[in-house]
């Protein structure tokens, strides 16, 4: 029997050496952080189930079903008329719109005969050219103030904002097209020392 000439460090080193209290601190903390990993882990995975069960059940057709629902409601008198009132410069428009076959009154007269100007019965008819109603409401308006520029200005802008209240899911595309906003321009003021607003005098030099 051969005899056992090994020290306790030489045993020490085939064996592993021990781990030092700093080693020892180092592997809790890793281990620890492993543990609070995992929890975090566990945790985003119960808040991706929370966040999908929120979404919408159902198919894409059924959510686009769901888009396509007008936020606003109908507005509509006793006559079953959709009321409003448009401005533009210094006219003033009350608006009465219903369906019927696209006849247009202005003030007691058919709109050929108060707006002979075609580019004027163009600027009435565009809300129902972009949102192809054409042909399909009869309109009563009454105006008052301002020149037929700014009238059929005024008269547009209600109708606009009448046929927005009779079909609501028209509204966006009206929108989009700037109708429903009230044009703000207006002539401008005339200054003191100019001929207009801004027409100087004719200049003498002597």
């Amino acid at each position: 029997m051969a005899d056992d000439n090994t020290t306790p460090d030489t045993k020490a080193a085939e064996n592993g050496a021990a781990d030092t209290p700093a080693d020892a601190a180092t592997k809790g903390a890793t281990s620890g952080n492993e543990g609070a990993d995992a929890k975090n882990s566990v945790s985003d995975l119960a808040d991706l189930k929370d966040i999908a069960g929120d979404a919408p059940q159902g198919d894409s057709a059924e959510i686009a079903q769901r888009a396509e629902v007008p936020l606003r409601e109908q507005e509509l008198d006793k006559q079953g008329r959709a009321y409003a009132t448009g401005r533009r410069k210094d006219a003033t428009a009350r608006v009465w719109l219903k369906p019927g076959s696209g006849k247009v009154i202005v003030n007691g007269k058919d709109q050929e005969v108060y707006f002979a100007r075609p580019t004027l019965r163009l600027i009435i008819n565009q809300p129902f050219t972009i949102t192809d109603r054409e042909g399909q409401y009869d309109v009563i308006a009454t105006v008052r103030g301002g020149g037929l520029s700014g009238q059929a200005g005024a008269v547009k802008h209600g109708i606009s904002q009448a046929l927005s209240k009779y079909e609501p899911k028209l509204r966006s595309t009206i929108k989009s097209a700037g109708f429903l906003t009230r044009d703000s321009r207006v002539v401008e003021r005339k200054k003191y020392g100019r001929a207009k607003a801004r027409r100087s005098f004719q200049f003498s030099k002597r």
